[in-house]
């Protein structure tokens, strides 16, 4: 009998005939992982060839790196306790086949309207799978030890989607087209899949929280508003009617979501007693930044390099290794340091390196040489390479040992949040790439403006963030 979509889908939705090794599972969640970041950073290096194939302006390409970033910032705290609820094998289940169904659609997107929606089902696919399969993992392996060494695995391998991304994203490119950058999920998605459903067992939380779905639409209007008032002020102008209702219906929005989740309590998506915590709030707010400042550089970068400096796709996209490879790399190493000295010291210092990288990038001109970008990349690789596992690790020991699965949820939510508004609020000051005498400035000001922001967050973490490790916790 063939196995048809329909058979193969049945199977899946089955429960697992028979627990599978702990390390067959870890793989398989891996590669979750894997492509929820690779997609985070394939995209930018393709971007100019999508815009001139769809006639997509700067404002388009927003939206189509936005659109991932919004549905997962907006759903990541959410899917977590949709996995307590429903199960978490559903739920990646589900989250593989959102994924790979989105991924086809931008892979056959007509249009930029299209290929913005598309994106934001695949960030529906990411957000099921990011808490998913760091829960499963921890199912799996009951032992701390061995916990913690498969999360490290996980982690390890999510590190080398960031470096991957742009190389893979510009040989994709350059030799098949923009569209294989996303149709290139769906064949590591279906076995994926497949092989999720056939190894994975269910595991529900008996005593979950109950779903806030007042606080998830409320928080995704409100970064939806933000977003959309960024990016369309950078084409109409700050004062146009639509930008202004957006800035209020983000506002009321806001004001909204604290009221409602101030009501909720221990159901609440976001527990407002954590963020009073001054430890826990300087992690995610300097966690916030982190990606606010990075995925908004790496916007305008991107277009810089094929757009001014006309380099081609293959060779922007090798350039930009240098800039992830650190951050694959000292990850690790990063959170050895931070296990014996805290978090304090590493984020400080790492978000000082990281800007006097960008701090450098104001020399980059249409003629300039790559060892001045070169610099200015390894500098602000290394640094975010060690903020990472820092401002990680602080909202986590923030707060108390059973709320760890939601510090970490906010944590990766207030990065989201962050790239998210970077991306808009960057190509809004630097504009389109096709008009040199606005974008190069707007391209520096950006820079400088991420490096001045990253040296707040360094005073941030010198002054809120933890020391030295007593007695067990921070």
């Amino acid at each position: 009998m063939p196995h048809t979509p329909a058979t193969l889908l049945r199977r899946a939705v089955r429960p697992a005939s028979r627990a599978a090794s702990p390390h067959t599972v870890l793989l398989v969640m891996c590669a979750g992982y894997f492509l929820v970041l690779l997609d985070v950073t394939i995209v930018n290096v393709a971007l100019p060839r999508i815009g001139s194939g769809l006639g997509a302006d700067v404002g388009g390409l927003q939206w189509v790196v936005d659109g991932y970033a919004l549905a997962l910032a907006a759903l990541m705290l959410t899917s977590g306790t949709a996995g307590d609820l429903y199960g978490h094998r559903r739920v990646v289940l589900t989250g593989f086949a959102v994924f790979g169904a989105g991924s086809l659609a931008c892979g056959l997107a007509p249009g930029v309207p299209v290929l913005v929606a598309a994106r934001v089902v695949q960030g529906v696919g990411a957000a099921l799978l990011l808490p998913g399969t760091l829960a499963i993992i921890g199912r799996v392996f009951p032992d701390e030890a061995e916990r913690a060494r498969a999360i490290g695995v996980w982690a390890g391998v999510g590190s080398l989607a960031l470096p991957a991304g742009p190389l893979l994203g510009g040989l994709l490119t350059e030799w098949l087209g923009w569209r294989a950058i996303f149709l290139v999920n769906v064949p590591i998605v279906v076995p994926a899949l497949i092989w999720s459903a056939a190894v994975v067992q269910e595991s529900r939380e008996e005593q979950a929280r109950r779903l806030d779905l007042p606080g998830m639409l409320l928080g995704a209007l409100a970064l939806l508003a933000v977003t959309f008032a960024f990016i369309e002020g950078g084409r109409l102008g700050a004062a146009a009617p639509e930008v202004l209702t957006a800035a209020v219906i983000a506002v009321a929005a806001l004001v909204a979501l604290g009221v409602v989740e101030s009501r909720r309590g221990d159901d609440a998506m976001l527990p407002l007693a954590l963020l009073r915590r001054s430890a826990f709030g300087a992690a995610n707010t300097a966690a916030g930044i982190m990606n606010l400042c990075t995925l908004g550089t790496l916007f305008v970068l991107t277009l810089f390099l094929q757009s001014v400096q006309h380099h081609s796709v293959l060779l922007a996209g090798l350039m930009l290794v240098p800039l992830f490879a650190p951050l694959a790399v000292l990850a690790p190493l990063g959170g050895r340091i931070t296990s014996r000295i805290g978090s304090r010291l590493p984020a400080g210092a790492g978000f000082l390196v990281a800007a006097a990288g960008l701090a450098l990038l104001p020399r980059a001109t249409p003629h300039a040489g790559y060892p001045v970008l070169l610099v200015a990349f390894l500098l602000w690789g290394v640094g975010l390479g060690l903020v990472t596992p820092a401002v990680v690790a602080a909202a986590i020991s923030a707060v108390p040992g059973e709320r760890a699965g939601l510090a970490s949820a906010v944590n990766n939510t207030a990065r989201q949040t962050g790239g998210a508004i970077g991306i808009a609020v960057a190509g809004a000051v630097a504009g389109a790439a096709s008009d040199p005498a606005r974008f190069l400035p707007g391209f520096h000001a950006v820079a400088v403006a991420s490096a001045c922001l990253y040296a707040v967050a360094a005073v941030l973490a010198f002054a809120l963030l933890p020391g030295a490790l007593r007695a067990g916790r921070w």
